[in-house]
């Protein structure tokens, strides 16, 4: 077993150098969140929950940046392998158009729509009216965010993960000081509630993307080809088609099940609870996968990287095998840690601290237990899908198993047990985690085919 984990020379420092501002850039959004839930659950029960809800269709359209700042890096991890510098501005090119069409007509439809979207997110009323000032302030933000995303996911694959953590690191310390401006009042400001919360999150969005620009314009790692950036041409166009929009897909079609959990959750008789306790879990769920997902991302780079410089399919293989085993260790110290902060900080201060009643209490707790269940298997699901499988150009039948398991087992359970059976609320709770029993199983088959390695680069234009 040991054997497996003994690698050249400065391996684990390039991963760690990879992984580290990943997993910090992670850290600092996620801990930022997590105070931006708790200032808005001071407000009360229903306004965290209204907020749950209105985030339920924001969380679409950042899974949809995510999806394309992983397709971006199926294709550029492999050219930077052979640094072709200019198919990479193509590649971006392709990638900046597709987020400005999508981010416009979400953005467009938030603006314009408010309640009738947050209308399929929960029938609760109270919720409605709480929420649609808050969706129709931070939905336009996300125009200015998927373009930065999408250059912080190419400096990501060229080994540049650092300007992604300062950017958007200093992007969510300036969303929680306005939020602690405009929701409280402080310093002049009125007491905005929610609104205010909104407001915060514009001004960090447009600030954000003005670093992003200015960086971008004077990068020389990846100088700006604008030729190649604003006319990518038609073959980068259907390589980007064959290797990056099934990712795209993918993502969304998860952030929509994902989503459609909360909408379950949104209409059960126990609504407000569920969706309270989701709320601060759903927090947690993120700060404990931090290191999971700085992880996938290293991998993706690495093994990318490795094919496009000509490796061979046994070595490409070897180098999967062993990173996926370190997100396995990875995932059985993360839940380990989650066991001992259950008893020892969870039940004691934290839920406490958010005014959660004995309900939501419980339901939260049912969460973080099998959340303690579940992350190894998660751990490894996350590296092979978003990691090996995505960089290897395997993306469509990462999409399959990602998205098979959760549309066809984790919704339809979680639908029965919340909706039709009114079970239990551990049922439930299970029933939501049920996709991660299957997921691991299909991914470990795809993985030992070797399949999945794939030159995505050849015949490309110079």
């Amino acid at each position: 077993m040991l054997s497996l984990f003994r690698q050249k020379p400065g391996f684990y420092s390039r991963l760690t150098a990879l992984a580290l501002p990943m997993v910090l850039q992670n850290l600092i959004t996620t801990s930022l969140g997590f105070v931006d839930t708790f200032m808005v659950g001071t407000l009360g029960n229903a306004e965290m929950a209204a907020v749950t809800a209105a985030n339920s269709p924001i969380f679409i359209l950042q899974v949809i940046s995510f999806g394309l700042m992983s397709g971006l890096t199926v294709l550029v991890s492999q050219f930077w392998g052979r640094q072709d510098k200019t198919a990479i501005n193509r590649a971006m090119g392709v990638c900046m158009y597709l987020s400005l069409a999508i981010s416009l007509t979400a953005g467009g439809l938030l603006l314009l729509f408010p309640r009738q979207v947050l209308g399929l997110m929960t029938d609760n009323p109270v919720l409605v009216e709480l929420g649609a000032p808050y969706l129709r302030i931070v939905g336009p933000s996300y125009i200015f965010d998927g373009l930065a995303s999408v250059y912080v996911g190419l400096q990501r694959s060229v080994e540049n993960p650092g300007f992604g953590m300062k950017v958007f690191g200093a992007a969510m310390v300036l969303n929680t000081c306005l939020n602690y401006v405009f929701i409280f009042g402080h310093f002049g400001v009125p007491a905005l509630g929610i609104t205010g919360a909104a407001a915060a999150t514009l001004t960090s969005r447009v600030v954000e993307f003005s670093i992003v620009l200015l960086y971008a314009m004077r990068s020389r790692l990846i100088p700006l080809e604008l030729a190649a950036l604003f006319r990518p041409g038609a073959e980068m166009l259907r390589r980007f088609v064959r290797y990056s929009i099934p990712v795209l897909v993918n993502e969304t079609l998860w952030g929509l099940g994902t989503s459609l959990m909360t909408v379950i959750m949104g209409h059960m008789a126990i609504s407000t609870e569920m969706l309270a306790a989701y709320a601060i879990m759903g927090n947690i769920d993120k700060l404990s996968t931090v290191l999971c997902f700085g992880l996938a991302g290293a991998t993706a780079v690495i093994v990318g990287k490795a094919i496009g410089e000509g490796q061979s399919s046994d070595e490409v293989y070897d180098l999967a095998k062993v990173l996926l085993s370190a997100a396995v260790l990875v995932g059985l110290c993360v839940s380990l840690l989650l066991a001992v902060l259950l008893p020892t900080f969870f039940v004691s201060t934290l839920y406490p601290l958010f005014r959660l009643s004995p309900l939501a209490t419980e339901i939260a707790f049912t969460m973080a237990v099998i959340y303690c269940c579940t992350t190894p298997m998660r751990a490894f699901d996350i590296s092979n899908i978003t990691g090996v499988l995505r960089a290897g150009g395997d993306a469509k039948v990462a999409s399959v198993i990602d998205l098979s398991t959760l549309w066809l087992v984790a919704i339809p359970l979680t639908a029965l047990c919340g909706l039709v059976l009114d079970a239990p609320v551990t049922l439930v709770c299970l029933a939501i985690q049920g996709e991660n029993f299957v997921k691991m199983p299909m991914g470990l088959i795809r993985f030992h085919s070797r399949r999945w390695i794939n030159d995505v680069t050849k015949g490309a234009e110079a």
